[in-house]
């Protein structure tokens, strides 16, 4: 039987995407943080890159429109069973990103892993990281 690739952990979909492209046109090379809460809830933000200085304690998920997505790790536990879906719907950004003055705003869904994807994405991880990885 063949082993299931192993899904990216973040997606983005066509509305975001075209956000992306705008915002890059716009303001160069970006950056994306899924925030834990405080001042603009849990919504993704966009920054310049460069612009939010990342810590030991964010976790690099993948990258959406060429763009490197991070989530810290308190956030990235409750969410790490889960394919974080990044979409762009009508209303205000967040106070500190970018797309604040676009008239629309970054918003994240999530699904759950199968039992494929998950053992793919642990498969993928060191040794170290798979002790406490079952779903």
């Amino acid at each position: 039987m063949a082993m299931t690739a192993a899904p990216p952990r973040v997606v983005a979909t066509e509305a975001a995407l075209a956000l992306i492209a705008r915002l890059l046109a716009r303001h160069g090379p970006l950056m994306f943080h899924q925030s834990g809460g405080c001042c603009d809830g849990s919504s993704p933000m966009c920054y310049a890159r460069g612009e939010l200085l990342l810590g030991e304690q964010d976790v690099y998920l993948g990258d959406i429109g060429g763009q490197p997505f991070h989530i810290g790790a308190a956030q990235y536990e409750y969410w790490k069973h889960t394919q974080i879906i990044i979409d762009a719907v009508p209303g205000r950004g967040g106070m500190f990103s970018l797309e604040g003055p676009e008239g629309m705003r970054f918003h994240s869904r999530s699904r759950l892993f199968d039992d494929a994807e998950w053992a793919a994405l642990v498969a993928q991880q060191p040794a170290c990281f798979q002790a406490d990885q079952k779903l």
